[in-house]
């Protein structure tokens, strides 16, 4: 029986028996874990909030022939106002499911976890408009997991892209293209705009997300290569606000 003490969040939440909680965290040291929160459900209990979906916290773990108990939690946020719009909320889930899905056991995730607790407190505690925030987290979501789109050449025949020129973005090949090696109708046109605001976004970080306007993000474009790149749709992206 080993006990260990890990930061972590929680990703997602299975009520389990009458008043107990299985629960997805993802540690930035060891990844995913899976863990009970023994009767956590209860009115009165001291982990009350720490089954809930996007609870933040010091959770003190016993690990045991593969499973693990949360014995206590120390929460640092909840991110409770998500809760009180209903499309934030469902931008919020969204980014616990694009972290679900790539996080293994004892696998370090330093920069998703900051990424996630950045975007995260951004979506809860500023007005900044969801689309480039959910762009921006997509972007780096990428570099960090190894399929970062480029940006600055032409994936087929190399030549630098210019913003002021006609410029596509092929989601099979992982990045833009110039206007004579466009082939396909799937290709999608970027605006120079845009083409800027993601080169500024992976060189500058996510200080160029803020206050930044809606048609320079192009968020659906990003969501369906990112999704693409992991071979699985992310189901709550269905629920994602209709202007996305």
């Amino acid at each position: 029986m080993v006990q260990t003490e890990n930061t972590a969040i929680v990703l997602r939440h299975a009520d389990y028996r009458d008043n107990d909680r299985m629960v997805t965290l993802l540690s930035p040291s060891r990844g995913r874990i899976d863990a009970i929160i023994r009767s956590c459900r209860k009115p009165k209990s001291h982990n009350l909030n720490a089954g809930e979906l996007f609870a933040l916290g010091d959770y003190m773990l016993i690990e045991k022939g593969g499973h693990a108990t949360v014995t206590s939690v120390h929460l640092i946020e909840t991110f409770y106002p998500l809760r009180t719009d209903y499309d934030r909320l469902t931008c919020g889930i969204y980014l616990l499911n694009l972290a679900e899905a790539v996080i293994e056991p004892e696998q370090e995730q330093r920069e998703l976890f900051m990424l996630l607790v950045h975007t995260l407190s951004r979506l809860t505690f500023s007005d900044q408009a969801w689309q480039p925030l959910l762009a921006g987290f997509l972007l780096h979501f990428s570099a960090c997991q190894g399929f970062k789109p480029r940006l600055n050449h032409c994936v087929f025949c190399s030549r630098p892209v210019s913003a002021e020129e006609p410029v596509f973005f092929d989601e099979e090949a992982g990045g833009v293209l110039c206007a004579a090696c466009r082939r396909d109708r799937r290709q999608v046109a970027l605006t120079g705009a845009q083409l800027r605001w993601m080169r500024d976004a992976l060189q500058s970080g996510t200080a160029s997300w803020i206050n930044t306007g809606t048609a320079e993000a192009p968020f659906p474009l990003l969501r369906h290569y990112v999704e693409q790149r992991l071979g699985r749709k992310i189901r709550s992206a269905s629920q994602l606000p209709s202007d996305g």
